[in-house]
């Protein structure tokens, strides 16, 4: 019984917890110029003329296009330090009880297409079938580049800034429930609502590339960062820690698509801390604001004022039409209501 008590809940660690991990055991020198911490998308190596950027993360929510995911996963960490993705390397853990080369060679085909999309080298990792997984596991890893002076870092991020949403909340988890549910979707709601719930993942899509490249050539951006686990919610709190500020949230106007809405309330689970993937999160200058809106605008992609950076005694608050309260933490993400029932 006691050490039942001990083991951890599904999803990232305590914040808390991983940021005593980190000051324990990692290590850097002057060559590391952006050191892992909470919040921090990415580390970020000096080699000489240009900077390497160099992510890690799993997929394991999903089964189906898991290959997909896990290249535009990796590669969105990338891009929100204002880097190109250019190398991907896959390690494959494979279930012993029904594994098959066919099984195989789809991962390896959905990985692929994903890179040649964005044009992104599949040039290595590991692939094993293991025991204790009753689901394929894909780990990726993404290596950039980026110039020095187009490192984004946070560390311009200052009280008065704009907080900025692009697409919209609970477009990965929209998908990963029209997978998971499908047959209970289907006996509610018709076929051709289930699918494109779950084509989500490619319209509005899980990819930033796109997103943060506009912010980026329109300018003013001080950070980025797309929310994953632990949805909207635990990505501002991860900006707040990374960026060392508070934030205003106005809860109105955080945009959330009428079929990520349904499925949410299907299940019962919390848009606001349903993993995330495809929205993307821009602190910016507010002398930058409307003209990121408008380029926005006309490329007909949603993006939406939602808050903004405050000291950082003010803490993390969410603005309601009638009350201010402290913005809810989800250190175990929503989506795992469907893992759990």
């Amino acid at each position: 019984m006691s050490e039942s008590r001990n083991h951890l809940p599904l999803g990232k660690l305590d914040p808390k917890f991983l940021s005593e991990l980190l000051a324990k055991y990692i290590t850097i020198d002057e060559t590391v110029v952006v050191a892992p911490k909470v919040g921090i998308d990415a580390t970020v190596i000096d080699q000489g003329n240009f900077y390497l950027i160099a992510k890690t993360d799993p997929i394991t929510f999903v089964t189906e296009n898991i290959g997909y995911y896990a290249v535009n996963i990796n590669a969105n960490d990338i891009a929100c330090m204002g880097g190109i993705p250019r190398w991907f390397l896959a390690t494959i853990l494979l279930p012993e009880a029904y594994a098959t080369k066919e099984m195989i060679d789809k991962i390896f085909f959905q990985i692929n297409n994903a890179c040649e999309e964005l044009d992104i080298l599949f040039c290595g990792g590991h692939t094993e079938v293991t025991f204790g997984i009753n689901r394929p596991i894909v780990i990726g890893q993404m290596l950039g580049v980026v110039d020095k002076d187009s490192l984004i870092s946070g560390k311009n991020v200052t009280p008065g800034d704009d907080i900025l949403l692009t697409k919209g909340i609970a477009i990965e988890a929209t998908s990963i429930i029209a997978q998971e549910k499908s047959e209970k979707l289907a006996e509610i709601y018709s076929d051709d609502l289930v699918d494109k719930c779950k084509n989500f993942i490619y319209h509005p899509g899980i990819s930033v590339l796109n997103d943060s490249r506009s912010v980026m050539q329109v300018g003013g951006v001080h950070a980025m960062h797309d929310p994953t686990e632990g949805g909207l919610a635990m990505g501002l709190h991860e900006l707040a820690t990374a960026t060392g500020f508070g934030m205003k949230i106005f809860e109105d106007e955080i945009p959330i698509l009428p079929e990520s809405k349904l499925l949410c309330d299907q299940f019962n689970i919390d848009p606001m801390g349903a993993i995330a993937s495809g929205a993307l999160l821009v602190v910016v200058d507010p002398h930058y604001t409307q003209k990121i809106i408008d380029d926005f605008r006309q490329k007909q992609i949603l993006i939406k004022n939602i808050g903004k950076i405050m000291a950082s005694e003010y803490g993390v608050k969410l603005l309601g039409n009638e009350s201010e309260i402290d913005l809810p933490e989800f250190h175990q993400d929503e989506i795992t209501k469907l893992f759990r029932a």
